[in-house]
């Protein structure tokens, strides 16, 4: 299961035959990871070796004799020891620092009370200090070399037992040391979250690689002890005195504390690591995230640094350690401790990949601010609610503020670099071969399993996955790797039917394929909804072969599909329009021979490179003898399905309510129909997709947010209305 070349497994009875694996035979492995061209194209040149791909892969979780300056047949039982024991760990004062942090514009500003009775004595000033100290210890501790090199010498044993191999491709990480030596520049890495284990073995692979120890954002779902624990390994938290909602800006002392411990950091060049969602929410920007995302602008803007490098960070799992139940769960010290033993007793162990993307200029992506535009632009409230109630556009002056507004220019900023390299860091992760068998099983194998259909459909998805450059994390014969993903699949009992618990976690394995062909799946579904207009008019499928369709009648059904559903889920990049995008899932159509473009009489045929624009009139054929269209388009029809039920769920509870209990409420009206295994992901996207639309208004209490039914949707024809929109992309 090594990535850099492919083994062969024969039987010494049988003969020697020459293996031929298609989906390595005729295509080269990708390596994804470019940084946008669009809103960086200076970094687009910087620290990418040509000769990226053919650098291979190496098994990091394995220290050999190599890692070390010794060699001998004593240093290679030991090596791990010697080389934890090498390993630079800088050393930090914590009294030094504290005077740092007090001596920081921000914080003196913070610090001077504005009322009558402060004057700034010796005791008051005293009493601040002490304050100071106390916000910082919540934030980071003293690190214990003792206790990280101990604990970094027994994590690659214990990655060893959990994982077939932890595989780290040699040209990205020469990429990121050749980053991190560029002077007073400090490295940021973004990084997607799949598991509680991402954050100790990204900061193993970046201090035993040589790049530094880091820092790294860790949740506040953690008790005391696992907390203190893991602030001496280098675990940094939000101050617990810092406002809870986004919307309140004045974050007073602990807030300007955080910008300058952030700041500090960012000058000692010691690497920050930032987890840019919860794993129990994939879909959206966690808050932690941009409150972390805040301070590295204001750095920059402060001119703490004079810029900084930003690395997207994909970790793919064959299958994530921490199952999904667990997510979103608090995590204690015995809680760690019984996941690591349970791990230890797991006979199928899989792989996981680390990837690393192009580093990326922070001040150039600022100084573009590509993103901001689009996302202050026209919201779908008045995008797509004409459409859905069946009236003209509406007067922007009499929309209100009845959509979430995303704040200050800063926010702003905030939230278009956080969606940004959210996207980056998912597609910069490799597919594994179980999300692709997991995905086969969840969709076109549900009744019966037959190995040889299942087989070839594996071929076939991952030839269209490297075709459209999509890395992987596995090489390797063919039954061989069903056999592997089968094996990891078996408590789930793959051969059966599956039940709702096992559908949830194929769902959970296969979110990787369906993040990469989202954007076609759009498209199918827009061609579901004309078709739906149609055939009254036409006659049953059954009879049609070859349907007309208005070119810019998909397009327009396409863009609304766009504005309905979250960026982030479709795997797209929010510094393009979405008029932008639903061109490019138009062209992905033709060229996947879906559709097929009519020519005019008399026009010449000819190749043109440039990109035309088709005026009315203009039609594209659609072909429907392809059988296995339709068992392709069951993703999106998930998505749609939770949206149907999430306008049900509008009818029952009373409004206005906090919008915790509303997210808990929704997850017990989608149990009922899913057999209590609700996709946690989609019914949060729902909830801000209504509030984007307009269906749903925000509201800030005392208590917290509070969500209510806004005044169109109170009618219940009005989400009938709705409702039906919704449906009309999953039935035919």
């Amino acid at each position: 299961m090594t990535p850099p070349r492919i083994q062969t497994w024969l039987s010494p009875l049988c003969p020697k035959l020459d293996v031929f694996v298609p989906f390595l035979g005729k295509y080269h492995r990708p390596v994804s990871g470019r940084c946008c061209q669009t809103c960086t194209p200076r970094s687009w040149d910087g620290f990418y070796p040509k000769d990226l791909a053919p650098l291979g892969f190496r098994d990091a979780s394995r220290l050999t004799e190599a890692d070390t300056r010794f060699r001998g047949w004593l240093v290679r039982r030991v090596c791990g020891f010697l080389a934890a024991w090498e390993w630079e760990i800088p050393a930090e004062s914590p009294g030094e620092l504290l005077e740092r942090i007090c001596s920081s514009r921000r914080v003196q500003d913070a610090a001077s009370s504005p009322e009558p009775g402060s004057r700034g004595d010796e005791g008051s000033q005293r009493c601040c200090r002490e304050e100071i100290r106390q916000i910082l210890g919540e934030i980071q501790a003293p690190l214990s070399p003792l206790l990280l090199r101990l604990c970094h010498w027994l994590l690659p044993k214990l990655l060893t037992r959990v994982f077939l191999s932890v595989q780290l491709h040699r040209g990205q990480l020469e990429m990121v040391l050749q980053a991190a030596r560029t002077p007073e520049v400090p490295l940021v890495f973004l990084c997607s979250h799949q598991s509680p284990l991402d954050g100790p073995l990204l900061s193993f692979l970046l201090l035993s690689q040589g790049v530094g120890l880091p820092r790294v954002a860790v949740s506040t779902r953690t008790s005391p002890r696992l907390r203190s624990l893991l602030q001496r390994l280098g675990g940094i938290f939000l101050p617990s005195g810092m406002a809870p909602t986004w919307s309140d800006r004045d974050e007073g002392l602990p807030g300007a504390v955080l910008d300058a411990y952030v700041q500090e950091v960012l000058r000692s060049r010691q690497p920050l690591v930032l987890f840019l969602e919860e794993p129990s929410a994939l879909l959206r920007l966690a808050e932690p995230a941009r409150r972390w995302l805040l301070r590295l602008l204001r750095a920059l803007r402060d001119g703490a640094v004079p810029d900084a490098l930003l690395v997207p960070v994909g970790i793919a799992y064959d299958v994530a350690p921490g199952g999904l139940e667990r997510a979103g769960a608090p995590l204690g010290l015995g809680s760690c401790l019984r996941a690591a033993f349970q791990a230890l007793r797991c006979q199928h162990r899989g792989c996981a990949q680390v990837d690393f993307s192009q580093p990326f200029s922070l001040r150039e992506f600022v100084d573009n601010n590509l993103v901001g535009p689009i996302l202050t632009g026209s919201p779908p409230e008045q995008l797509l609610l004409p459409t859905i109630l069946g009236r003209g556009p509406p007067d922007v002056r009499s929309v209100g503020n009845s959509g979430p507004t995303l704040g200050t220019e800063e926010e702003i900023l905030v939230m278009a670099l956080g969606l940004h390299a959210l996207s980056d860091s998912r597609a910069c992760s490799a597919v594994t071969a179980v999300g692709i068998t997991a995905a086969l099983l969840l969709h076109r194998h549900q009744e019966v399993l037959l190995l040889p259909r299942l087989m070839l459909d594996f071929s076939e998805l991952l030839e269209q996955l490297l075709l459209r450059g999509r890395a992987v994390s596995f090489s390797g014969q063919l039954r061989v790797l069903l056999g592997h993903s089968l094996r990891l699949l078996q408590p789930l009992q793959p051969l059966q039917p599956p039940q709702a618990s096992a559908r949830a976690r194929l769902g959970w394995l296969a979110g990787g394929v369906r993040h990469q062909l989202a954007g076609e799946a759009v498209g199918a579904c827009a061609i579901r909804a004309l078709l739906l207009e149609m055939l009254p008019i036409l006659g049953p499928p059954s009879s049609l072969t070859r349907i007309m369709l208005s070119r810019d009648e998909l397009l327009h059904k396409i863009l609304e599909l766009l504005q309905l559903l979250p960026p982030t889920l479709l795997g797209l990049q929010p510094c393009r329009p979405p008029d932008c995008h639903s061109l490019d899932i138009l062209d992905k159509l033709i060229l996947g021979g879906l559709l097929e473009e009519e020519e005019a009489e008399g026009e010449r045929w000819g190749c043109d490179v440039a990109p035309r624009r088709l005026g009315q009139g203009q039609f594209l054929g659609f072909f429907t003898d392809d059988s296995d269209s339709d068992s392709e388009h069951g993703v999106p029809k998930q998505c749609y399905k939770t949206y149907g039920r999430a306008v049900e769920f509008l009818q029952r509870p009373p409004w206005p309510q906090p919008e915790q209990d509303c997210v808990e409420a929704l997850l017990e009206f989608l149990a009922e129909d899913e057999d209590g295994h609700p996709d946690r992901s989609l019914a949060l996207s729902s909830l801000q997709s209504f509030k984007d639309m307009g269906v749903l208004e925000e509201l800030q209490t005392p208590m917290g947010p509070t969500l209510q039914l806004s005044q169109p949707f109170q009618s219940a024809s009005n989400r009938e209305k709705l409702a039906a929109f919704i449906q009309q992309f999953t039935q035919l």
